[in-house]
């Protein structure tokens, strides 16, 4: 589908639809993300969620329907996963320059994109040794190099502990806020996700329900999805850290002007 500038929003699907091998994968699907917002996009595995992510940026034509993005869009991409050769000596820093193009400063860009993330100190690091929230923090680095206008995460939060998810959302809430971009984060988990976002689309081949986190949490497209024991152990709320993690778990101070509001969405 062909840009088009008719929309306020980074990028847009109006009434699509998406036929792989004879089947219908998604079905008169709508969902934008704006600048300065953060979407949820959650459903099972299995709902369609990549492909639709697929189709916003352009890799999957729908197979009816609309797509637009604004003209010139500048998308940070964090896939589900990355396979890295185990036998490759690859410093982070060196996956890290693959994305740039040559240039003198890709090394000062690469180090800022890993301050930011908290991450500075793996630079020299070999890919293969980080943990799961490490590696995280590398891939959300890597997706922030080309100064995205819109971030598009698939599954960020993939092997990393339920700490480490937290302080992630707590990351991606802290770009927004610096770098005034959108956020599409994909994902078939429910608490952190939901309690981190400002708007969720719950997909499950068809958009089941959409809107605020609490509304959706209490609409009954929903409750017949994830059944009532989500609902029961779901709880958003919001609070405010006084303290961050660094990609080791340690705790660290958080500045003032850095506090976001993360919710946890466990509630005991």
């Amino acid at each position: 589908m062909a840009d088009a500038t008719a929309s306020a929003s980074l990028v847009e699907a109006a009434d699509v639809d998406v036929d792989l091998g004879g089947r219908r994968v998604i079905s008169r699907v709508s969902v934008s993300v704006a600048p300065d917002e953060v979407v949820a996009l959650i459903g099972p595995n299995g709902a369609g969620k990549t492909t639709l992510v697929r189709v916003l940026l352009g890799l999957v034509a729908p197979s009816r329907g609309i797509v637009r993005r604004k003209p010139g869009l500048r998308t940070g991409y964090m896939p589900q996963r990355m396979t890295i050769d185990p036998a490759l000596p690859l410093t982070v820093e060196r996956l890290l320059r693959l994305a740039l193009a040559t240039g003198t400063d890709a090394r000062t860009r690469v180090r800022t994109a890993l301050d930011e993330m908290g991450a500075g100190h793996l630079a020299n690091a070999t890919v293969q040794e980080l943990s799961g929230g490490e590696l995280q923090r590398v891939f959300l680095a890597r997706a922030l190099l080309r100064e995205p206008e819109l971030l598009v995460l698939d599954e960020p939060v993939q092997g990393v502990d339920v700490a480490g998810q937290a302080e992630l959302y707590g990351l991606i809430a802290r770009i927004r806020e610096r770098r005034h971009c959108g956020a599409l984060v994909v994902s078939h988990d429910l608490h952190l996700v939901m309690a981190a976002t400002n708007r969720v689309i719950c997909l499950n081949h068809h958009v089941c329900c959409a809107g605020h986190p609490e509304t959706v949490s209490r609409d009954p497209a929903f409750i017949a999805l994830f059944g009532p024991q989500a609902v029961q152990s779901f709880a958003v709320y919001h609070h405010h850290h006084d303290h961050q993690h660094d990609a080791h778990g340690d705790v660290l101070p958080l500045e003032a002007e850095s506090k976001v509001k993360i919710g946890t969405g466990v509630h005991g």
